[in-house]
């Protein structure tokens, strides 16, 4: 069995809407996404396990918004486990020059500090969850399409984080990407952002693998 769903552990997700999810409303504690989904999908696997879920996802945060809670929401907790899944935001409010924007350069500066804090602090386990874009628009015309060029550059930070602390990483846009060839992108997302149950399943699934494949 993987050494992520040990007995006795405590795993915290982390990230945005689409971690948060609800979480802090009718939802709680772990939102009706992927969250929810995923220890739901693990419970099933290993009932036997005792094992502790926090969701700490809140709609609208970037990295920037991370690094201001870092101390508070995720090292206070002390988990054992770790999933940060973040970048969306920031990609959007770079290329919309929006003000506090985070580009690819900051996006990485931030990621590095929460991730270095992280190792110094906890030394657990982490998985990072890439960000994705559920669209096939590259006709270069359109918002959709000036999102699709500039994510690689924010998915390339979190793939160059996970090489340097050493965590893994689930490569969802490339996920997304695959199923697209398959159906349309109402099939998952109303819009390309935020997805809908099967989506969140999708998501929940792949990060299960990943981390059951990690052994």
């Amino acid at each position: 069995m993987s050494e992520w769903f040990e007995e006795d552990t405590t795993m915290l997700f982390i990230g945005d809407s689409i971690t948060d999810c609800g979480r802090r409303g009718a939802e709680a504690p772990l939102g009706a996404g992927y969250v929810r989904a995923f220890t739901e999908l693990a419970t099933s696997r290993w009932p036997e396990r005792n094992i502790r879920w926090i969701n700490k996802g809140i709609g609208g945060n970037k990295v920037s918004d991370l690094r201001e809670r870092w101390v508070d929401d995720v090292l206070f907790h002390k988990p054992d486990r770790l999933s940060v899944k973040i970048g969306i935001n920031d990609l959007h409010s770079s290329l919309r020059g929006a003000e506090g924007g985070v580009d690819p350069a900051r996006f990485e500066q931030l990621y590095d500090e929460i991730l270095d804090m992280t190792k110094s602090e906890l030394g657990c386990p982490v998985v990072l969850v890439s960000p994705f874009y559920i669209s096939k628009d590259t006709s270069g015309q359109t918002f959709r399409s000036q999102v699709l060029e500039l994510l690689p550059q924010y998915i390339e930070v979190v793939s160059k984080m996970s090489d340097k602390y050493d965590t893994l990483m689930v490569p969802l846009h490339d996920v997304f990407q695959e199923q697209l060839a398959h159906r349309d992108a109402d099939t998952f997302c109303p819009e390309p952002v935020h997805p809908n149950h099967a989506g969140h399943t999708i998501i929940a699934e792949n990060i299960l693998a990943v981390l059951t494949e990690a052994g």
